[in-house]
């Protein structure tokens, strides 16, 4: 199996989606963290503690609802532990997420599958799990 080429503008093209995300979630615009994800019904958001989410509208209700005021979405923060590019067109992130809340500072681990269309990157499947554990990221 020939290695896929991990071009650097691509990599930097995806770091660039994720850190939009961080900068929509933290003004409490989640329709605009949303834009990173893939627009379509074959969206897939699972998390350890929900049922699947399937597709995009569903996604942004179950964000809404877990998340429904600026408090409750706290400053995210995220670290990628590691980002390959499996193909000129798709590649694969894993990292680890936190939320900093007045309260409580949940965090956990993610893995997203992302794919370029056109010229846009957009997260095509995004599975999520949380810690008890309440350490900052």
């Amino acid at each position: 199996m020939e290695a896929t080429e991990q071009d650097p503008s691509e990599i930097d093209a995806i770091k660039k989606i994720l850190t939009s995300q961080q900068d929509c979630w933290n003004n409490g615009d989640i329709n605009g963290f949303m834009q990173g994800y893939w627009n379509s019904e074959e969206l897939i958001f699972t998390s350890l503690n929900h049922k699947p989410a399937y597709g995009w509208n569903n996604t942004l209700e179950r964000y809404k609802n877990s998340y429904p005021t600026k408090s409750s979405m706290g400053e995210f923060r995220f670290e990628i532990l590691d980002l390959k590019l499996t193909s000129k067109t798709t590649a694969n992130l894993y990292g680890r997420w936190g939320l900093i809340r007045m309260n409580d500072h949940p965090n956990g681990l993610f893995w997203l599958d992302l794919e370029k269309f056109d010229k846009n990157w957009l997260i095509t499947k995004d599975s999520t799990i949380s810690f008890e554990i309440n350490t900052p990221l």
